[in-house]
């Protein structure tokens, strides 16, 4: 199986400027790699960086140090340093990310929230209904509710729209954030389908999970991280 990411000596910090400058290093020196085909779950307690390394990872946050190449249309791309456009591109074309929450544009429609990663490929209009409303359906959001904006909708239907919007088109490479959080059991079980059948198709996902039947479920590797302890020597040098 081919190596899609390889993450070297990975490291972010945070300055809190209100705190007189103090800096959080909550990354520091993270090695992995993942190949199609493959999910690496993130194991930590809270505050250990889970998040902010998918973050990291999708280019939300700027790492202090260290390198992310991934497989992007062929080639290996280094994304720390990359311009805006090729981050734009993998974004578009190899690099999934379901987050924990929805954030979409007020009264855009469920379907069309849906169907926007297709309809940014290129792909046609029909093909991108029927694919939406298969995900919709199969994730029990009713039909009633498809025309309707997401931002009215309860939590844990929100939920599910990020995820089939997360899932409309096939990706490379994706990115989960908890996407099991907080939904009933049925529903996890749908979801938990969907990044198996994705693996099956040559993604690789790296992934939060707190549900221990999830990581069981869909989990081949572990990266166990622990929070960064920042010495007084760093702080002073910071």
């Amino acid at each position: 199986m081919n190596t899609l990411i390889e993450v070297r000596d990975l490291s972010k910090t945070f300055t809190l400027h209100p705190q007189n400058g103090v800096v959080l290093r909550v990354l520091r020196g993270l090695n992995f790699s993942v190949r199609e085909g493959e999910c690496l779950v993130l194991q930590g307690q809270s505050g250990a960086g889970k998040s902010t390394l998918l973050r990291t990872l999708y280019g939300n946050y700027l790492p202090a140090g260290g390198s992310i190449r991934i497989q992007h249309q062929g080639q290996w791309l280094e994304l720390v340093g990359a311009e805006p456009r090729q981050v734009l591109a993998v974004r578009q074309q190899t690099l999934g990310y379901v987050s924990q929450f929805l954030r979409v544009i007020p009264r855009v429609s469920t379907l069309d929230v849906v169907m926007e990663p297709a309809l940014a490929r290129g792909v046609q209009r029909a093909d991108a209904v029927a694919r939406a409303e298969h995900l919709l359906a199969r994730l029990n959001i009713p039909q009633r509710l498809w025309q309707l904006a997401p931002g009215t909708f309860s939590g844990g239907e929100q939920q599910r729209v990020n995820i089939a919007r997360g899932f409309m088109v096939p990706w490379p490479l994706m990115l989960l954030d908890e996407p099991t959080a907080s939904l009933d059991d049925g529903n996890r079980q749908v979801v938990l389908a969907l990044i198996n059948e994705a693996k099956a198709a040559g993604a690789a996902v790296i992934g939060i999970f707190h549900d221990r039947q999830a990581r069981e479920t869909v989990g081949d590797r572990h990266l166990d991280m622990t929070p960064a302890q920042l010495t007084a020597k760093e702080l002073l040098e910071c």
